[in-house]
């Protein structure tokens, strides 16, 4: 009787035990399908279908937050915007917030980007982005959404939203998903789909990241997910035409790019060079080409964590936002007129440290 019990011991402990979902929650992801909008969802491992109209807000939903829930209206199409912008009055830039919705809103909220209700209250500001938006966190999706809303809202106030890619997020359009977290694929095949049709360039997700530019310039700075190197500032091409060279390579897979897209996509290229930081950085005169190859005085990136960031490098001429949000190191920095402070998600303030001193 006694060994019986202990049989039974497991199937017990199996039964009287919820198994956590592997997908908690995600979507939407949305295609259109003649005038139908076709909207894909996943919540607690199960997968759901709604079909809406042009005028049905879309809604993004979080099983343990419903706080967080927001709604947004889809656009009739994605313009490619201007690589050049005038100086504006405050900017706040982050980078590689990679999926960390948590960390993504509590620094907005904190900062007064928007209120808790997702409402722009930045007023003519302008926030940028400098990529990343992709793979190891666990809301990628509505940290796109948001952003989709966020570009929306920005312009109806006077402010704007610059969106910039990054390497991960080449990455995923281009179908290399090395860094991808296990609940994306996961979705997919709930769905019925392989990841990669999800964010292909027939759907609202897929479309609004190909019209995105890799490099802009906002008044005096130069803003980019990785950084410019001596064989990019060869080049001898505008933002524009860098801009426009860099999205005919969205997509397609390394595997099959030509030489030139080679060297667009690969660890020379915007999307990936870190010679900014390091032991072995690039020297001076590398910075000093690419500030006076666009009339900038200042150069703005993500995409390597150092100890010292947010910082500034190369006696302020190259400013590094990359802070590792995943694990809890929520950081922006603010642009306000003469001003330059780096900002957490409290709320708190402190000046712009030059890692060059320490």
């Amino acid at each position: 009787m006694r060994s019986l019990k202990y049989l039974l011991l497991p199937f017990i402990l199996f039964y009287g035990v919820k198994v956590a979902a592997q997908v908690e929650q995600d979507g939407p992801y949305i295609v259109r399908s003649g005038k139908n909008i076709i909207a894909h969802y996943v919540l607690n491992d199960i997968s759901k279908t709604d079909t809406l109209n042009e005028k049905n807000p879309v809604q993004v939903r979080f099983a343990k937050h419903k706080e967080w829930d927001f709604s947004f209206k889809l656009r009739a199409n994605n313009v490619i915007q201007p690589s050049s912008y005038k100086a504006v009055e405050k900017m706040l830039v982050l980078s590689d917030i990679e999926g960390e919705f948590e960390a993504f809103r509590a620094l907005m909220i904190a900062n007064k980007v928007i209120d808790e209700k997702y409402n722009w209250i930045f007023g003519k500001g302008h926030l940028v982005i400098c990529g990343d938006l992709f793979d190891r966190g666990k809301d990628v999706v509505p940290y796109l959404w948001l952003l989709y809303k966020l570009e929306e809202d920005a312009i109806k106030k006077g402010g704007f939203v610059h969106v910039l890619l990054g390497n991960h997020d080449v990455m995923n359009m281009a179908g290399d998903l090395r860094y991808l977290a296990p609940k994306y694929p996961a979705s997919a095949k709930l769905i019925g789909i392989t990841y990669e049709k999800l964010i292909a360039e027939d759907t609202e997700i897929g479309k609004w990241l190909r019209s995105k530019n890799a490099i802009e310039k906002i008044g005096d700075k130069l803003f980019l997910h990785a950084g410019i190197s001596p064989e990019i500032n060869a080049t001898n091409l505008s933002l524009q035409e860098i801009n426009d060279k860099c999205r005919s390579y969205y997509g397609i897979s390394t595997k099959k790019l030509d030489a030139d897209g080679k060297k667009w996509m690969s660890s020379g290229g915007p999307f990936w060079y870190r010679g900014y930081f390091g032991d072995d950085r690039t020297p001076i005169t590398t910075v000093d080409s690419t500030l006076a190859k666009f009339d900038v005085r200042q150069i703005v990136v993500g995409h390597t964590i150092t100890e010292e960031n947010i910082a500034a490098y190369y006696g302020d001429k190259v400013i590094g936002v990359d802070v590792n949000q995943h694990k809890g190191n929520r950081k922006a920095i603010i642009f306000n007129g003469e001003k330059t402070l780096v900002v957490d998600d409290k709320g708190n303030r402190t000046p712009l440290a030059n890692a060059d001193k320490k």
